[in-house]
């Protein structure tokens, strides 16, 4: 049992200023595995304004002082990692080969990456006699979710550090441990206190007081596009800026001269990754009308075949969904599915075979899908893929398009000067051509209801600078 009650204010785990508790609960098993405190805008206060204390000092540190800096959180995280990943496991039922080598693996080049990105940063230039300056904002809030959770803490921490500014962060309270061990990484590799700050609770209380914090210059929030509005208010009083990574429900465009299966099977094992509990998901599978069942054959046979089950397990692929909130949703979602009139291909309502407890899920192939059923345009957030018949190339990008969010894209074919056309005209932030991989120095983020601003790599810091003009800086010549 994970008991974690004391919140990370300036260098100290102090207790919170009234005492509440969150159960914290284990999803394969549903058993509660820990507890952490529910903290309170009085809490949100104490760490703010240890944040505003520290920023004067750390906001002039040099470039050479932060790197130092991330390098010694790059090694003090390592000496942590399989501990993160055990937690990663328990409270969000990631397989152990996904805890360790994804999710927190990714926690880990974030700060890698940031650290390399800091190198070669430029926080000045002169334009004539005008000296341009990128200074950190100021105190930052930074609000996590639990699907990718130290993935998510360690990408706003990092860059946020690298710029210069001072936070408080509050991770998801449905996966907070992560963050705890996070938090004592930063104290074991000598963050100055007060320059990074934990408070754990809900989003109404903790996150809102965040958000509305007059002394908080920026928040960068990741979660749900609901959420996500409900946070742009709170910060609208204060003209505070807002960061957003929010929802997505991406498309992925099989032209008509692909090796239909290998393509069908790699969308579909990507669809279902981490629980199908990934924003950028490719969950709209495109395809030729006329190809439509072989397709739908191919991806069902792919859901049939994937090991769900324990997260402990060797072997397992997919773990259960975070919470019964989610299981929930996704239960009527997929019946939704079914009462719209789409074909169950593979899976279907309920628990697998042999799982009677734990938020476990089938892997669900939908096909004769159209874009205006609720499976095409709400974000399902579990193992679900929704097989859609196009027409011609022009249809396939409508569709793609047709959407309120734009976070990330798919397009697969053998000729790549098609593939480019095809992702010069989907409109979103990522497309991903024939499957290539994220590069963690390329900015993260989407369109439209997906967001703004953007993650990861040089961008990840610009998001936390201002930019100053210092008029007659040079001397003006004769």
């Amino acid at each position: 049992m994970r008991d974690w009650l004391k919140f990370y204010i300036d260098g100290e785990w102090v207790d919170p200023a009234s005492p509440a508790t969150i159960d914290v609960v284990n999803p394969a098993t549903e058993a509660v595995c820990g507890h952490v405190s529910a903290g309170s805008a009085a809490d949100v206060d104490r760490a703010v304004a240890a944040a505003k204390k520290a920023l004067p000092s750390f906001s002039q540190t040099s470039r050479e002082e932060r790197v130092e800096l991330l390098q010694a959180i790059l090694d003090a995280f390592a000496e942590r990692h399989d501990d993160i990943a055990r937690a990663v496991m328990e409270e969000m039922g990631a397989p152990w080969k996904l805890a360790k080598g994804a999710q927190t693996f990714s926690g880990m080049n974030h700060i890698k990456t940031t650290l390399r990105a800091l190198k070669d940063f430029s926080f000045d230039s002169t334009h004539r006699t005008t000296r341009i300056v990128r200074e950190p904002i100021g105190v930052c809030a930074l609000i996590t979710p639990w699907n990718w959770p130290v993935n998510q803490v360690a990408c706003k921490v990092a860059p946020a550090l690298a710029a210069g500014c001072t936070m408080v962060l509050k991770p998801s309270e449905v996966a907070p441990f992560d963050a705890m061990i996070f938090a004592e990484v930063l104290d074991a590799a000598g963050v100055p206190a007060g320059v990074f700050n934990l408070v754990n609770g809900l989003g109404p209380e903790v996150g809102a007081a965040m958000s509305q914090h007059p002394d908080v210059a920026m928040v960068s929030f990741t979660g749900s596009t609901r959420a996500g509005v409900e946070v742009a208010k709170n910060a609208a009083p204060t003209v505070k800026r807002v960061a957003q990574e929010l929802g997505g429900k991406s498309a992925n465009i099989l032209l008509d001269d692909v090796d239909l299966a290998a393509v069908v099977r790699t969308g579909a094992e990507e669809c279902f990754e981490n629980t199908g509990q990934s924003c950028n998901a490719p969950t709209r599978m495109l395809v030729p009308a006329d190809r439509m069942d072989k397709a739908a054959a191919i991806a069902a046979e792919v859901a049939n075949r994937i090991c769900v089950g324990i997260p402990t397990r060797e072997g397992v692929e997919v773990g259960p969904l975070v919470s019964e909130v989610q299981w929930d949703k996704v239960q009527a979602l997929i019946e939704k599915g079914i009462e719209e009139g789409a074909t169950l291909a593979a899976g279907g309502t309920g628990r697998p075979e042999g799982l009677d407890t734990g938020y476990f899920v089938r892997p669900t192939v939908f096909c004769g899908v159209n874009n205006a059923m609720t499976i095409a345009r709400e974000e399902i957030f579990g193992p679900v893929l929704s097989i859609i018949p196009y027409a011609d190339e022009d249809e396939a990008v409508a569709i793609a398009n047709d959407t309120p969010y734009g976070l990330s894209s798919y397009v697969s074919s053998s000729d790549l000067e098609r593939a480019r056309g095809i992702a010069a005209r989907m409109q979103a932030g990522m497309v991903h051509i024939n499957y290539a991989h994220l590069d963690s120095m390329a900015p993260f983020g989407g369109y439209k209801q997906s967001g703004n601003g953007r993650e990861w790599g040089p961008m990840g810091i610009e998001e936390f600078l201002e930019t100053k003009s210092i008029y007659g800086y040079e001397a003006q010549s004769a």
